[in-house]
């Protein structure tokens, strides 16, 4: 007859299952207790939870295009009020543009295009890596903005001391076509010059970000951009010299 083996008796003892769901051939519990989960999915949570966003540079740029496109539109609705007016005073603004300096005019066309030239050449250098070449093409570029905003002031200083100060009795006095062009060159050329003190203001900030090293060679866009929102500067200064100054 054959007789049964007798099975194994587990005992308290001989084998445990210990808290990860493993045999514990130890025979005692482990005594550092419940142990927690820090396995590859517990890592890859925290790397994603510390991981830079992605950057949309595509998403950038078209912003920007929209936003230099309402810029457009703000100096675009001027130009056509300035077209209105010019074909109804033809000789008030005839006269009127006489008595701008055409020498200021034009230095600070030169000014701005050879601004616009070095803003360009800086944002070629930065994607080169050549970060102090960028630095300094980007300072002389703010230097052209200064030599621009102290020549308009010069101007300005000029025609105030004639009395040509916008709301004065002087202004006033004048044939109404003289006084609407008075009032549309204070009006147009001092917008402009906000813009010039906000484009400049603007890539002062992004030199200091590239010395910070938060704006490279693989993340320009925001110096392109900078460098767009500069570009229409120069563009509207561009019509506003003839419009004014060469007009006689």
């Amino acid at each position: 007859m054959i007789r049964k083996r007798p099975s194994p008796m587990i005992t308290r003892g001989s084998i445990l299952m210990d808290n990860s769901g493993q045999m514990d051939n130890s025979g005692q519990m482990d005594a550092l207790g419940p142990m927690t989960k820090t396995g590859p999915t517990a890592e890859h949570n925290a790397t994603q939870a510390h991981a830079p966003h992605p950057k949309d540079y595509h998403a950038a740029k078209m912003g920007m295009w929209l936003f230099l496109f309402t810029e457009i539109l703000l100096f675009g609705g001027l130009f056509l009020l300035y077209a209105s007016y010019r074909m109804r005073f033809p000789q008030a603004f005839h006269a009127g543009g006489q008595t701008l300096d055409v020498f200021i005019g034009g230095l600070n066309t030169v000014v701005l295009i050879t601004s616009s030239l070095t803003v360009a050449m800086s944002i070629t250098a930065l994607r080169r890596g050549e970060i102090i070449r960028c630095l300094w093409l980007l300072s002389f570029t703010v230097a052209c903005a200064g030599a621009f905003m102290i020549n308009k002031t010069i101007e300005w200083a000029a025609k105030f001391h004639h009395g040509l100060i916008p709301g004065s009795e002087h202004m006033a006095a004048l044939p109404h076509g003289q006084s609407v062009f008075y009032g549309l060159y204070f009006a147009m050329t001092g917008l402009h010059g906000i813009h010039v003190v906000i484009g400049a203001s603007l890539l002062v900030w992004v030199m200091l970000l590239i010395k910070r090293g938060k704006v490279t060679a693989a993340d320009f866009v925001l110096l392109e951009n900078a460098g767009l929102y500069w570009h229409i500067v120069d563009i509207v200064w561009i019509f506003l010299f003839p419009l004014f100054y060469l007009i006689s």
